[in-house]
């Protein structure tokens, strides 16, 4: 048996037939740009949780030459301070333990504030 859908009403009416309007709320703050001004890379497992970077940094890299680099929190977060967002550009972070052995290599898309790598 097909059951069919049934859009909400714009106006709903109470059990006496009065009709009760509903308005946006007023003075509400409507963001326009982005909320993090530089970028922010989050290092998490696949549940979500953040890994413990204690020791480890990064490096951003673009046309093969390194645009930054940046140590990482003991919360999975590294920001980098000279890259404003949102970003104009693809770039490629590595990731390295505090002995410099390479962990990930992501690319980051143009266009974001933040990034996450997963794993």
């Amino acid at each position: 048996m097909a059951y069919t859908r049934i859009k909400p009403k714009l106006y709903s009416t109470s059990s006496n037939g009065k009709v009760i309007r509903t308005s946006k709320p007023q003075g509400l703050y409507q963001q326009t740009g982005p909320i993090f001004n530089r970028l922010t890379v989050v290092w998490v497992q696949r549940n979500g949780v953040p890994f413990n970077t204690s020791g480890f940094f990064a490096l951003l890299i673009r046309n093969g030459r390194v645009v930054s680099s940046s140590s990482f929190d003991r919360f999975g977060v590294v920001r980098f301070n000279n890259i404003g967002t949102l970003t104009n550009v693809s770039y490629t972070i590595r990731t390295f333990s505090s002995s410099g052995v390479l962990f990930r290599s992501r690319t980051i898309p143009a266009g974001v504030e933040t990034f996450a790598i997963i794993g």
